[in-house]
């Protein structure tokens, strides 16, 4: 039985734009869905391209407080003083005004809402918003990149609807965002492994956050040590996240897909390739047909090598997800879109080479994660009846 997945995508994304030459630049979401559209996915049976639509402001209050979204709406029209402004995070530096921001990001929150809502209804088993996974901004603040948080809103209405919700973020910064925004809550399971907030922004994501109140242990980090290659990071996420899952018992996953830890992203410490999202992705999508009946909402997330790794990374996620092989060759069709909108020297192979890594670096890698992962066994696997061997008798 083929799988019913959508992409929802639509001009409106285009607005999100902070600068010509911001990090986070909309041409990764285009040149993304070019080349699924490229490799004809959205031709298989039971697959289709789905517009977004515009949050409404009660939607997006399911996480942010409304003065903070007043204060998104005045600042795209000069209406705030600057020095207010920055108390709720926009200004110079990572999260500048601009043009019609309040519009622009809630195109972003209800692109997330109607994957979450054609998932919830049984029309697809998979939605994918590429746009999507943007969970750093905070209650009242925006924050690294991030105005809104579209991936704690779909969660929050998730949980709404009565459903149980586990949250796996693979972005290389920690889900700070979507783990506050639960902190206290037993029905949301937030996963977040990402690279350590020792040398990374937001600076969390530590294994002893665990939640608290009746959240405690439903809180997971796996912070992950510079230069962590593929063979590592996967036996980590395969000791802690299926057994986590699993004892969870979800009724739908909600994934943040951010590939900013390909080794060739500009922003991070990380090796990994594009193998090692195939794998994750491969898990993620194996897990939620064997837990909760096959439903996923996938998002995208960060990933700063624009026209060459997040294109490439997030094809191989919805192949997955509509259980397609392509070919290894990039169409000739997309290859000239990606020079056309700027790539310079795209990639021509789907895959990545295999990286050396060097015997000292493997070492100390693998070292730093048995810490991480026995901290997690210690810590974090009570809450689930769970001991290393399995659950406990």
């Amino acid at each position: 039985m083929g799988e019913r997945v959508a992409v929802v995508f639509g001009d409106g994304y285009r607005g999100y734009r902070f600068s010509e030459t911001h990090p986070l630049n909309p041409v990764r979401v285009e040149l993304a869905v070019n080349l699924i559209e490229s490799y004809r996915l959205l031709e298989s049976p039971g697959v289709r391209k789905v517009e977004p639509r515009r949050a409404a402001d009660e939607e997006i209050q399911l996480i942010h407080d409304a003065r903070y979204v007043d204060a998104v709406k005045s600042a795209e029209i000069g209406a705030s003083p600057a020095d207010i402004l920055l108390n709720f995070g926009l200004g110079p530096g990572d999260n500048p005004i601009f043009p019609n921001m309040h519009e622009a990001s809630s195109w972003i929150v209800g692109g997330s809402l109607v994957a979450a809502e054609m998932v919830k209804n049984k029309e697809v088993d998979h939605a994918f918003n590429p746009a999507g996974g943007l969970h750093h901004a905070l209650r009242d603040k925006a924050s690294g990149f991030c105005i809104y948080n579209d991936a704690a809103v779909a969660c929050a209405y998730l949980g709404r609807s009565g459903l149980r919700v586990a949250y796996i973020d693979v972005d290389a910064h920690h889900g700070d965002g979507v783990q506050w925004a639960f902190y206290d809550s037993p029905e949301v399971l937030t996963i977040s492994i990402h690279e350590t907030g020792r040398f990374l922004f937001p600076g969390t994501g530590f294994v002893s956050e665990l939640g608290e109140g009746k959240g405690r242990g439903y809180s997971v980090n796996i912070p992950l040590p510079p230069g962590c290659f593929d063979d590592a990071y996967i036996a980590a996420f395969r000791e802690v996240v299926p057994p986590i899952l699993r004892a969870f018992s979800p009724d739908i996953i909600v994934s943040q897909n951010g590939c900013d830890g390909h080794y060739n992203d500009p922003l991070t410490h990380l090796s990994l390739t594009t193998r090692l999202y195939r794998e994750v992705y491969r898990d993620i999508h194996a897990l939620a047909h064997e837990i909760c009946g096959g439903r996923l909402i996938a998002l995208g997330g960060g990933g700063y090598d624009l026209y060459d790794a997040v294109p490439r990374i997030w094809t191989l996620l919805f192949s997955e997800l509509t259980g397609t092989d392509i070919s290894e060759r990039l169409p000739e069709s997309w290859l000239k879109v990606c020079r056309s909108k700027g790539g310079g020297l795209c990639p021509t192979d789907m895959h990545d080479f295999p990286l050396s890594i060097p015997p000292d670096l493997k070492t100390e890698v693998k070292s730093a994660l048995d810490q991480t992962v026995t901290g997690i066994i210690e810590k974090v696997f009570p809450y689930y009846g769970l001991s290393p061997s399995g659950p406990n008798d």
